[in-house]
C-alpha cells in the first residue's frame, strides 16, 4: 500500500512538473519562491547584476576555527593573510535534525547563528548546506542504504519522522533575523552532489522522478511553514552532458542558483585533468544556466593542504577560466586531523606555501572579498 502511496506521489510531482514546462525563452528570472522576502529577492538580483562584475570568494566555516584555533572573535585564515574577509560563509546544518547542540563538525549552532549575523551586518552572504542523517537507518548522510531516499517521501516509511527532522532546520533559519528582526538571507544548498554515489539521496540511490519529488516536496514544505529568505542552490558532483546534468534538476519553479563541486587530488604541475574537467562542466552548465535564465556557481572545491604554492592563480582561475560564475567556495581549515595524521585545510594561513599566491589571487579585479560585496550593498 505505501508503495503505491509513493508512486502515486511521485507520478504527481513528476506529472506537474511536465506540465508547467516552460520554452527556454520563457523560463522566469524571478526566484523559485514567489513569496521571498524583499531583501531575499534583492540579494538575488544583485548576484545577479554582479556576475558581469566578478566572482564571490567563500571559505567554509571561516569564522568558527582554522589551523591550529578554534572561537576566537574576530578570527579567519583569510583576513590574516588578505587583511579582508571572504564574502561568502559556507555552514552546514547537519546535527539540527537530533536536536544536537553542535554541527557535524563540531560548531555550536548557537555561534553559528551568531556568526551567519555578524556575516549579514558586514555586508557579506551566508549558505547553508545540510549534511542531514539518513531517515531510514538513523545513521549518517554518507549511509546510503537502499530505499532509504524513497522512504522520505510522502507516504514512505520515514516521511512523518523526516518532516519533523526538516521543522528542525526550519525552526533554526527562521531564528536568522538581523539587528532589526528581518529574516537574513540565505543560499540554501540541500541535497548536494546528487550525481554522486556515497550520500542516501544521491542517484544511484532514487530515480530522477524520486530525486524531484524529494527536493520539490522540501521547498514547498519550508514555504508551508513560512520560510521565505532563501535561495535554492541545485548542486551536483560531476557530469558529463546537459542531459545528465537535468536528468534529476526539479526545474526553473523550484531552484535558482545552479553549481556543482570538484575537487582537485593529482598534482596539478604533472595533471591537468582538473582543470580540463571543470571547464567542461562550466561550458555545459552555461548553456543550462543560459536557457533557464539562473546563474551558476562553484560551490565547493580545493586542494587539500594546497600543496602547489601557485595553485590560485595557476590552476583554480584556469578551471574557471572566462565563465561568469556567482561565486567559489572553499572547504574547511580544520587543521590537524588526529585519526589520518595529517593537515586538513583549504585556504591558506599565514606561512602556508601558497600565501603569496593567494593575495596575488585575492588582488585580481575579477575575484571580490567581503569589503567589495559590502560596497556592492547586495541586500538594498
Amino acid at each position: 500500500m505505501k508503495k503505491n502511496i509513493i508512486a502515486l506521489f511521485t507520478l504527481f510531482y513528476f506529472f506537474t512538473s511536465c506540465v508547467s514546462k516552460k520554452q527556454p525563452n520563457d523560463t522566469k528570472s524571478s526566484l523559485s519562491d514567489t513569496k521571498s522576502t524583499i531583501e531575499t529577492q534583492q540579494l538575488y538580483r544583485n548576484l545577479k547584476k554582479s556576475i558581469d562584475k566578478g566572482i564571490f570568494f567563500g571559505h567554509q566555516d571561516d569564522l568558527a576555527y582554522g589551523v591550529n584555533w578554534k572561537y576566537e572573535d574576530g578570527r579567519s585564515d583569510v583576513k590574516e593573510i588578505t587583511g579582508d574577509y571572504p564574502a561568502v560563509y559556507g555552514w552546514d546544518l547537519s546535527g539540527l535534525e537530533k536536536k544536537e547542540s553542535k554541527n557535524i563538525d563540531g560548531v555550536p549552532f548557537d555561534k553559528m547563528k551568531q556568526y551567519i549575523k555578524e556575516v549579514n551586518k558586514r555586508g557579506g552572504i551566508n549558505t547553508l548546506s545540510w549534511h542531514i542523517d539518513n531517515p531510514l537507518t538513523n545513521k549518517n548522510a554518507w549511509d546510503n542504504s537502499p530505499n532509504s531516499l524513497a522512504s522520505a517521501l510522502p507516504g514512505g516509511k520515514s516521511h512523518e519522522k523526516y518532516k519533523l527532522w526538516l521543522d528542525e532546520g526550519i525552526k533554526y533559519i527562521l531564528s536568522l533575523k538581523d539587528e532589526n528582526g528581518k529574516a537574513i538571507p540565505i543560499l540554501f544548498r540541500p541535497y548536494h552532489e546528487l550525481t554522486g554515489n556515497w550520500f542516501w539521496w544521491c542517484k544511484n540511490n532514487g530515480s530522477p522522478e524520486e530525486f524531484k519529488t524529494l527536493w520539490k516536496f522540501t521547498v514547498d514544505y519550508f514555504k508551508k511553514k513560512g520560510v521565505h529568505n532563501l535561495i535554492y542552490v541545485y548542486n551536483t558532483a560531476d557530469f558529463n552532458s546537459k542531459e545528465e546534468y537535468l536528468e534529476y534538476y526539479p526545474g526553473s519553479d523550484y531552484a535558482d542558483i545552479l553549481s556543482f563541486d570538484k575537487y582537485q587530488y593529482s598534482d596539478p604541475t604533472k595533471d591537468n585533468s582538473f582543470i580540463e574537467n571543470c571547464q567542461r562542466q562550466f561550458k555545459i552548465m552555461d548553456e543550462v544556466t543560459k536557457d533557464q535564465n539562473k546563474i551558476m556557481a562553484f560551490a565547493e572545491t580545493g586542494y587539500e593542504a594546497i600543496p602547489y604554492a601557485n595553485w590560485w592563480t595557476q590552476t583554480l582561475m584556469k578551471a574557471i577560466g572566462d565563465y561568469k560564475i556567482s561565486y567559489v567556495l572553499l572547504w574547511r581549515n580544520h587543521g590537524w586531523q588526529e585519526k589520518e595524521q595529517k593537515m586538513h585545510y583549504y585556504a591558506p594561513y599565514k606561512g602556508q606555501v601558497s600565501e603569496k599566491d593567494f593575495i596575488n589571487f585575492y588582488n585580481l579585479d575579477k575575484i571580490l572579498f567581503e569589503k567589495d560585496a559590502a560596497k556592492l550593498n547586495l541586500k538594498n
